[in-house]
């Protein structure tokens, strides 16, 4: 049997390894990281010292700096029980209309998209288009509050059309649901149709040509092979729309106006959440700022590959 001993080729260490990696960093290197590192601190102390403050009590968040844990004491899951009960309601409502708005939004954008990028329009209509597409980015939601109110107010009385549904007993507040369904499609279908357009114009022309020329339609280029390849774009639209839509504030008031309603939505329970009379719960607004914001982390970790390769596309 062989005494030969086991076989070294004189590699460095980890410790060495890392010796040597800090030998060879510059002091431009060490600038860059410093920089780094200051910003990460920047973006995360807020949102650290919102996070133990939801678990302070009263006593806690007053002797104690905002960042600093609240110690055995001080710590509390009462806020995070209280946000939970009082959001839970208005996380569902929330749910009911920024999933459909996000998909349908992303869906008719898509297509939208897809209609603006093929080789047989002319290109005058095409602009035309386009910049009717582009002008609706720009417009301002505070610019279409007053028409959107009339819209749904007088112009399309929306509740009566559906009493059929209200006999059933779902309460005729839920209205406001499908209008808010409605009004975020139409807001941000300009933004995803741009979006997709810029993704559309890098496939290749010479694919969707060859698939032309073998007879295939324009419905069946777009179901077989423009929209398989529109998944990373579809990430960066949906979690783009669901974050807008969940998190808008002003439609929401203006078409369910009121906390008390049935159908309203986590914004709008969130904005007088910790609010009363004797002053501001700052640990239980913190615990439901955090509850509210779950959906859209969720979004974000599901899709966040996707994200990125559409970011980068």
């Amino acid at each position: 049997m062989s005494n030969a001993k086991p076989r070294t080729d004189g590699g460095a260490t980890a410790t060495a390894r890392l010796r040597r990696t800090i030998d060879q960093l510059t002091a431009e290197d060490i600038g860059l990281y410093v920089v780094l590192t200051l910003a990460a601190a920047f973006y995360l102390v807020p949102i650290e010292s919102g996070l133990v403050t939801s678990f302070k009590t009263g006593t806690a968040i007053i002797e104690t700096a905002p960042f600093a844990p609240p110690g055995p004491s001080g710590f509390t899951l009462e806020k995070w029980q209280t946000a939970t009960d009082t959001l839970l309601r208005g996380m569902g409502n929330s749910l009911l209309y920024a999933v459909p708005a996000t998909v349908i939004s992303a869906f008719v954008g898509s297509v939208t998209a897809y209609g603006l990028t093929i080789p047989t329009w002319k290109k005058s209509y095409k602009a035309v288009v386009l910049m009717l597409i582009v002008a609706g980015i720009f417009i301002p939601y505070q610019a279409v509050l007053v028409p959107l109110t009339q819209f749904w107010s007088q112009w399309v009385q929306l509740g009566d059309a559906l009493s059929f549904v209200w006999a059933l007993g779902i309460d005729d507040d839920y209205v406001g649901i499908i209008e808010l369904v409605i009004t975020h499609v139409a807001y941000g279908l300009p933004i995803c149709t741009l979006l997709f357009r810029t993704y559309y114009k890098t496939m290749s022309d010479e694919m969707i040509e060859s698939a032309r020329l073998d007879g295939a339609t324009l419905r069946r280029v777009y179901r077989r092979i423009v929209l398989p390849l529109s998944g990373p774009m579809f990430a960066v639209v949906l979690i783009y729309q669901f974050t807008q839509i969940w998190n808008d504030l002003l439609f929401t008031l203006v078409i369910v106006s009121t906390e008390s309603s049935p159908a309203a939505p986590v914004v709008l329970i969130l904005a007088g959440l910790g609010s009363s009379l004797e002053g501001q719960d700052f640990a239980l607004r913190m615990a439901g700022a955090f509850f509210a914001a779950l959906p859209t982390l969720a979004v974000y970790i599901l899709f966040g590959e996707e994200f990125a390769e559409g970011v980068a596309a």
